[in-house]
């Protein structure tokens, strides 16, 4: 690992570690505005995510090297934030998954799921146009063609990390887990890139699976658009559009099939997801694994797909339900999640 991308690891975990309490102590609308009530009757907060997000972009600041991709990267993981936390406190959660918040939208109904994914699209495309590099080192100037073809290759990587990665934020450490695997596999293409989401992720990751406190779409957005620039940044054309296709794919099987439901009937994948959590309790308990059901994202708080409880919207995750704040209200589970 480089000197830049330690650099970069030790102030995204310093700073997420700090900046934590500092919410928790003072936290922005009053504490309430922030706590849930997980399957356990705990109060857990979402805090998390604003400390994730704000190690991750001043990890990324302090990386050094290209000013172009750590100001992509800092764009990416803030607007994210800002976006997913918008919809975090915001959102009712009424409508789900793409469909559905189209749906809404042909309906006359402009829901805060929609306002999140249009406003990560930009934010996409943002950070997208500023981490183009119009010379490519070896051929000089580059086409405008081969520029717009990696625009949008890098705003599709950015947007569809955000919205991807919260598809997995269902269940305590889950997406942390899921971030610190992905980060693993871009790793190849060079630390510098990757070292900020996963150092905030992994600072954050005891309280995560403790159930004191949750990513929340401010958390998960953020990591996955930081590791989507990371891609844009790192990889090349071909290792991209690849990486573009996966991203893209997994977010269409999750309107039709539940990522909660595969990993609990995969052995090796449960026992990776169960990894590091509290036994569950009795009464919250799934058939598999021993994984609660009732998630607020289980409960379509979120307004992703019904089966995944999708990251387009929903703010709690880790099995949160029961009274809370806004969206997060007890409700129904879909019938992809319900056992």
């Amino acid at each position: 690992m480089s000197l830049r991308a330690l650099r970069s690891a030790a102030v995204a975990a310093a700073a997420a570690r700090l900046s934590y309490p500092m919410l928790r102590a003072r936290p922005p609308g009053g504490a309430a505005t922030w706590t849930r009530t997980n399957h356990r009757g705990e109060p857990v907060t979402l805090l998390e995510g604003p400390a994730v997000a704000i190690g991750g972009v001043a990890g990324a600041l302090a990386t050094g090297g290209s000013g172009r991709a750590r100001l992509a990267a800092a764009i990416a993981g803030a607007g994210a934030a800002a976006f997913g936390g918008y919809d975090d406190l915001a959102g009712n959660g009424g409508n789900k998954g793409f469909r559905g918040h189209l749906g809404a939208l042909r309906a006359g109904e402009l829901t805060t799921g929609a306002v999140k994914l249009a406003g990560i699209g930009a934010v996409g495309v943002a950070a997208a146009i500023i981490a183009a590099d119009p010379a490519d080192g070896k051929l000089g100037r580059r086409t405008v063609t081969a520029v717009l073809a990696d625009t949008v290759i890098n705003a599709g990587l950015i947007a569809g990390g955000a919205n991807l990665l919260n598809l997995f934020d269902l269940r305590p450490g889950r997406a942390v887990k899921v971030a610190l695997i992905a980060g693993g596999l871009l790793s190849s293409a060079g630390m510098d890139a990757i070292a900020a989401p996963v150092a905030a992720a992994a600072a954050m990751l005891p309280e995560d699976l403790g159930e004191r406190a949750m990513l929340g779409d401010a958390g998960a957005n953020a990591l996955g658009a930081m590791l989507g620039a990371a891609a844009a940044t790192s990889l090349p054309r071909p290792a991209r559009l690849a990486a573009l296709g996966v991203v893209t794919g997994l977010t269409a099987a999750s309107e039709v099939v539940s990522f909660t439901k595969v990993i609990e009937r995969t052995p090796a994948l449960r026992r990776l997801d169960m990894l590091g959590r509290r036994p569950a309790s009795g009464a919250g308990n799934s058939g598999g694994g021993g994984s609660s059901t009732s998630g607020s994202r289980d409960l379509s708080a979120s307004n992703g797909a019904a089966s995944n409880g999708a990251a387009s919207n929903g703010a709690a995750s880790n099995g949160a339900a029961g009274p809370a704040v806004g969206k997060h209200r007890a409700r129904t589970l879909p019938p992809a999640e319900a056992g």
